[in-house]
C-alpha cells in the first residue's frame, strides 16, 4: 500500500505542471473513459482476490484468514474510490452505484446486533436478519431465503423501497468481516471473531448461513464490477454516453467533478458526521477505514481534472485531460482550480496520516476534539473552494446543465437539526 501511495502523490506533483497536451475535446473524453475503464479493471481485480480470501476464511476460519480476508477489502477499496468521481453525471453509472456502495446500512437486515431495542420506526426489516431466518414477511408475501444466494440479495436489496436496507456490495461484506463498530467516538472498529465463521465451534449462531451470505454478497460484488467494466470498454454505454456528444461529455464530467467534491463528499460524508460529532456518519464505519475513503474520492475527482490514473500495478493511464481544456481557455482560473485539488488532496492525506498514527476518523468527528474538528472542516474547506472554481471552469467553457449536488450540512445547516 505505501507503494502505491508513494506512485499517488508522484502523480499529484506531476500534474501541476504545464499541459503537455494539445487541446482536443474528443480526446479528453477519450482519456476519461479509459481512465473509467481501468478504474473498474483495477476495482474487479481486487475484489477477485478479496473472492480468493473469502474462500479461505471459509474453508478454514481463523484469525489469520479474516485479517487476510480484512486486508483484501481494504485493499480493494482503493481503486474503487477513485471511480465515484464518475458518479453523479452519468446516468449508466448512477443507475449501477447504489448496488455496490449503497451506505449507511441497517446492521440488523443483514445478521445479528449488540443493543437492540427493537424495530426502526422508519425501517421494519431493521432487524429482520436474515443469516437467522430462513424465511419472512415483506408486504403480505413470504420471502424464502433457505439458501442465501446472489440472486436472494439482489431482490432484499432496498427492502420495500427504504435505502437503509444494504443487503449488497462494498458495506454489506465490511460489517460480515468487522461486525459492528460499538466504540463510538472512542478508537477502534469492529471486533468480529473468527469464531463466527467456524461452523465447527460456531459464536453468533448460524455460522454456516453467514459464511453463504459472506461469499454470494462477494460474488454479486464481482458480478456488478464485470458489469462495470463492461460498461467502460469499447462498446459500453457508459463511454458511448460520455463520447457520442462532446458537449453533453464534458458536462458529464464538470458534474461529476463538482457534485462528489461539494454536496457528497464536503457534505453528507464529511460536514454532517462533524456537525452531529456522529460516527455513524461515517462512510467505511465497520472497519475504521473512513480516512481512506475520502482520501481516494479526492483523489479520484483530481485524477478527472488532470487526465491520469495510477494504476495498482504502478502503470498510470493518461492522456488529454480538462486541466488543458481550461488552461487553454484561462491559465489563471487552471492555475486556481490545480491549486485547489492540490490542496484538498494534501488536506484529506493529513487526515489519513493522523489516522494512521492512531487517531482514527470517528475521535477526530468527536464533540470534544477540536484538533480533529479543525482537520476535517480544513478538508472540508478545501473541497468547497475547489468546487467554487470547478463551477467557474464550467462558466468559461460555457456549459449548460451541470447541476451540482448540493447538501443541508453546506447550504441550510439549520435543517439538519430539525
Amino acid at each position: 500500500m505505501q507503494f502505491y501511495k508513494s506512485l499517488c502523490l508522484t502523480a499529484l506533483l506531476a500534474t501541476t505542471a504545464s499541459a503537455a497536451y494539445a487541446v482536443d475535446r474528443d480526446a479528453i473524453l477519450d482519456n476519461y473513459a479509459n481512465i473509467a475503464l481501468a478504474g473498474y479493471q483495477d476495482s474487479l481485480t481486487l475484489v477477485q482476490k478479496l473472492k480468493t480470501a473469502v474462500e479461505a476464511l471459509a474453508a478454514d476460519p481463523s484469525d489469520a484468514t479474516l485479517q487476510a480476508a480484512k486486508e483484501a477489502w481494504l485493499s480493494s477499496r482503493v481503486p474503487y474510490q477513485q471511480t465515484e468521481a464518475f458518479r453523479f453525471g452519468n446516468p449508466t453509472v448512477d443507475e449501477w452505484e447504489g448496488k455496490v456502495n449503497a451506505w449507511p446500512l441497517d446492521e440488523g437486515l443483514i445478521d445479528y446486533t449488540e443493543g437492540d431495542t427493537g424495530l426502526n420506526e422508519e425501517n421494519p426489516f431493521s432487524t429482520a436478519n436474515v443469516i437467522a431466518n430462513a424465511s419472512f414477511d415483506v408486504a403480505g408475501q413470504t420471502v424464502d431465503a433457505s439458501e442465501i444466494t446472489p440472486a436472494l440479495l439482489e431482490s432484499l436489496h432496498e427492502l420495500d423501497g427504504i435505502e437503509a436496507n444494504v443487503a449488497t456490495g462494498y458495506h454489506a461484506i465490511e460489517f460480515l468481516l468487522w461486525g459492528q463498530d460499538l466504540n463510538g467516538t472512542n478508537h477502534g472498529a469492529g471486533e468480529r471473531p473468527a469464531t463466527d465463521f467456524d461452523t465447527a465451534n460456531c459464536t453468533g449462531e448460524n455460522c454456516d448461513r453467514r459464511v453463504q451470505y459472506l461469499v454470494a454478497a462477494t460474488d454479486l460484488l464481482i458480478t456488478d464490477l464485470e458489469d462495470a467494466v463492461a460498461n467502460w470498454s469499447a462498446e459500453g454505454q457508459g463511454r458511448a454516453d460520455v463520447t457520442a456528444d462532446t458537449t453533453q461529455g464534458l458536462v458529464m464530467a464538470f458534474t461529476g467533478m463538482g457534485s462528489l467534491s461539494y454536496g457528497e463528499q464536503a457534505g453528507e460524508r464529511m460536514k454532517l458526521g462533524l456537525m452531529l460529532h456522529d460516527p455513524e456518519e461515517e462512510h467505511d464505519c465497520f472497519s475504521d477505514n473512513t480516512h481512506n475513503s475520502h482520501y481516494y474520492d479526492g483523489l479520484g475527482v483530481h485524477n478527472v481534472y488532470t487526465g491520469s490514473y495510477v494504476r495498482v500495478d504502478g502503470s498510470v493511464v493518461s492522456g488529454p485531460s480538462l486541466h488543458d481544456l481550461i488552461t487553454d481557455l484561462d491559465p489563471s482560473v487552471a492555475s486556481a482550480l490545480m491549486n485547489d485539488l492540490n490542496t484538498s488532496v494534501i488536506a484529506l492525506g493529513n487526515i489519513r496520516d493522523v489516522a494512521e498514527s492512531g487517531m482514527s476518523y470517528d475521535q477526530m468527528i468527536a464533540v470534544d476534539n477540536e484538533a480533529g474538528n479543525a482537520l476535517v472542516q480544513t478538508a472540508i474547506d478545501g473541497l468547497v473552494a475547489q468546487t467554487r472554481n470547478i463551477e467557474r471552469a464550467v462558466a468559461l467553457v460555457g456549459l449548460d446543465g451541470v447541476t451540482i449536488e448540493g447538501s443541508d450540512s453546506l447550504d441550510n445547516p439549520n435543517a439538519v437539526f430539525q
